[in-house]
Formats: C-alpha cells, structure tokens, sequence
C-alpha cells in the first residue's frame, strides 16, 4: 500500500515472521486472544484487558491495533506486529516510540497465546524488533519492564543483555504491584550473540517511523 508501507515490513528470524497484520491476521489474532493469553491467577498487564470474558477480549485486541494505525505520527508511534510461525499466528511483538528522531530509545511490549508459551518464542521475537530498532532504525537503547512475579519476561529481558533500571509501583487488579524496569544499549546489543533477522521493505517506512 503507497499511503501506508508499513504493510510491507517483514522481520523474518530463523523460526519467525513479524508482520504489520492484515484484517484476516486480526481476527486469527483476536481469536488466539479470547483463547487465553496467561492463566487465570495472573496478571501479567497493568491494564487488565485479558481479564475481560473473551468476546470482548478479542474484540479490545482488534481496537488496540487500530488505534496504534489511527494515532501513529513520526513523533509518536507504535508499531504492533504479529508474530507468525509455522503460517499459524502465535502472539503479537511490538515496538514503541517518542521523538524517536532527537532521543533514540524504544519501548517493547508483546504477549503470546497460552498454548504457545515455553517454546522460546518470546525471545526469538524480542529478538526481530529490537534488531529493527538497532540495526535498521539507528537506535541507541530500548527499554522494557515487566511485574517482579513474571520470570519469564524478566528472563527474555536479561538474556539479551538488559539490565535493571529502576523501579515502579503499580495499582494492579487494585492491589499495590511492584514493576521493574530494563535498558539495554545499542553497544550491548551489538556485542551479545543472537539469531539474525532479516528486515524487508524497511526503507519507504523511514518517513513513518521519523527516521531521517
């Protein structure tokens, strides 16, 4: 599409393709979102949305996706991709920023579906965006954070050479929660192993993503 090239992005990792998602690949996605997306005791997001029965949990995973096409400017923007294995969707990758063109830093944010988990996913397609924003966009660091009771991300996070940043308190299902923040630089990205991913059609998206 001329007007939007972001449709074009592909991140391609050895197991993995990252795409921004089509109307077909919402609904494949909403549906892997009514499926479940953690076990019922608990709460990896500080906004409950997955605690929502799952009609509505699949259609806020849709209307999340189009507000992230609705509001997206250069000086603002947050780009959800979904995360494809084997032709099958399997979870959604994002990759966030804000006046990326003076500050150079990005956000991270994914989940994927419940029977997906523990297969290495997580980390194969943390992998793909942050190769995006270091090697493809120029950044100079990326953040993350994740609830001291979720291991798993936190693990993701260290295995790729994050390291903590700080500390939040959080109202989560109105109980006081504590997050954790990561930053990982450029220069730790580039001196940790990890799987190559290819990045297609990066270049029309430059303007999108305020890159000069």
């Amino acid at each position: 599409m001329r007007n939007w090239p972001l449709f074009d992005l592909r991140l391609t990792t050895p197991r993995l393709e990252l795409r921004v998602p089509t109307l077909a690949d919402l609904d494949a996605l909403a549906d892997l979102a009514a499926d479940g997306v953690h076990a019922p005791g608990l709460m990896p997001f500080v906004q409950p949305w997955s605690d929502a029965p799952p009609a509505e949990r699949a259609r806020s995973t849709v209307q999340f996706q189009w507000r992230g096409w609705a509001e997206w400017t250069p000086e603002d923007w947050r780009c959800d991709f979904v995360v494809v294995l084997n032709g099958e969707i399997v979870g959604t990758q994002g990759l966030s920023a804000r006046d990326f063109a003076t500050v150079r830093e990005v956000g991270t944010g994914s989940w994927v579906g419940l029977r997906h988990q523990g297969k290495g996913i997580g980390t194969e397609m943390r992998t793909a965006v942050l190769d995006l924003a270091f090697t493809g966009l120029g950044a100079t660091e990326a953040t993350s954070s994740a609830f001291a009771d979720n291991p798993a991300s936190l693990a993701v996070s260290r295995k790729l050479g994050y390291t903590e940043d700080g500390l939040f308190r959080r109202s989560r299902r109105a109980t006081r929660a504590t997050e954790i923040r990561l930053r990982l630089t450029r220069e730790t990205w580039h001196a940790t192993p990890h799987p190559t991913t290819e990045i297609t059609a990066l270049q029309p998206c430059f303007p999108l993503f305020g890159t000069p």
